[in-house]
């Protein structure tokens, strides 16, 4: 990714801010904390913002001018984390089951190229293994499209084999069409009458086609520098949505890992990597770290936001970060900084 000479103005060492809660403000910054601003000088981003959360305690740190702690912003791909929840208690409820075929709710939609539903499940879906092809490689994850009009994109190409982990959109595109015909209102009115609601994240939402971010929010930047604040989110549609903020995103994933949204089978079930060999769950995907800690969380990914949050698999300890650009441009730096906040820090 090119760099934003123009953003960066402002020096990162002025720019770092880091609070703690009340009780520990003796002790020393954490690694974090000097990770942190290397998104903005080494990572080519404006700006960067972390909230991380232990029990009840949260720390908040910033780099780089023109982001704030209670900013709304696109979340890209950790919609998918919502999505599989909700598809996942609809299955609790015994409303559909993981080993439904694509077939058995969306009847003929899933036909050509060599695509055929009657061959896909639910669970193949839910864990990248159906071998549909990724709408967004076409649209390029900036040309806004219908639900049914990116299926039938992802349809003019042959699938790569069934049962191998292949990252797909198309894949919680049919999810979100799924919940809607199993339960007759769409994907986001049933997360937020099953998530956002009763743990009350009052800042996230589904916007549908509505381009402008809800207030406070900063300004989102493309690769070339671009403000791409203003967007369509039926780019991504049911593969990546959703609207937060730092604090939200860190009280959902506390609850789905602790136990808040899923029985204990079923939240299983969402950590059960085996069907993509390792690679993922069920809307979430596990990262081991250098030190031998394991967490869990997604990424999201859209045009003007790159977010990322892991946690313990308790959902005991939390870290969301996000940059205002589109990527980071050192892939280095995600790692370190999940090592900074999870491993164990040698005296």
């Amino acid at each position: 990714m090119p760099p934003l000479r123009t953003l960066l103005a402002v020096p990162v060492s002025l720019a770092l801010l880091w609070l703690a809660p009340a009780d520990s403000q003796a002790r020393s910054a954490p690694p974090t904390d000097a990770v942190l601003p290397l998104l903005v000088s080494r990572g080519a981003a404006p700006a960067a913002a972390l909230l991380a959360r232990e029990e009840t305690d949260t720390r908040y740190a910033q780099a780089g001018p023109g982001i704030s702690r209670a900013d709304h912003f696109r979340a890209g791909s950790i919609t998918k984390t919502f999505v599989a929840t909700v598809v996942l208690q609809l299955a609790d409820e015994h409303l559909l089951s993981l080993s439904d075929t694509v077939e058995q709710h969306l009847p003929g939609l899933v036909r050509g190229a060599g695509n055929d539903g009657r061959a896909l499940t639910l669970r193949s879906l839910l864990t990248h293994t159906s071998g549909l092809y990724d709408f967004t490689r076409d649209t390029g994850g900036i040309v806004p499209v219908a639900p049914l009009q990116s299926v039938r994109i992802a349809l003019t190409h042959s699938p790569a084999v069934r049962g191998r982990f292949a990252y797909s959109n198309t894949n919680y595109v049919l999810l979100g069409l799924v919940v809607e015909q199993v339960t007759g209102h769409s994907y986001a009115t049933e997360a937020g009458r099953r998530i956002i609601a009763p743990l009350g994240l009052t800042g996230t939402s589904f916007p549908g086609s509505r381009t402008s971010l809800p207030s406070p929010h900063g300004r989102a930047y493309a690769a070339d520098g671009s403000d791409v604040t203003e967007l369509d989110p039926r780019v991504a549609g049911a593969a990546g949505e959703l609207v937060t903020t730092l604090a939200d995103l860190d009280r959902f994933y506390a609850a789905l890992l602790g136990g808040e949204l899923l029985p204990s089978h079923r939240l299983r079930e969402m950590l059960d990597t085996r069907a993509a060999h390792g690679s993922y769950g069920m809307g979430l995907f596990p990262v081991k770290l250098p030190c031998g800690i394991t967490v869990w969380g997604h990424n999201g990914r859209i045009s003007g936001s790159y977010v990322r949050t892991a946690a313990t698999v308790d959902g005991r300890r939390v870290l969301t970060f996000r940059v205002n650009t589109t990527a980071i441009a050192d892939p280095d730096l995600e790692p370190a900084l999940l090592a900074a906040e999870f491993c164990p820090r040698t005296p």
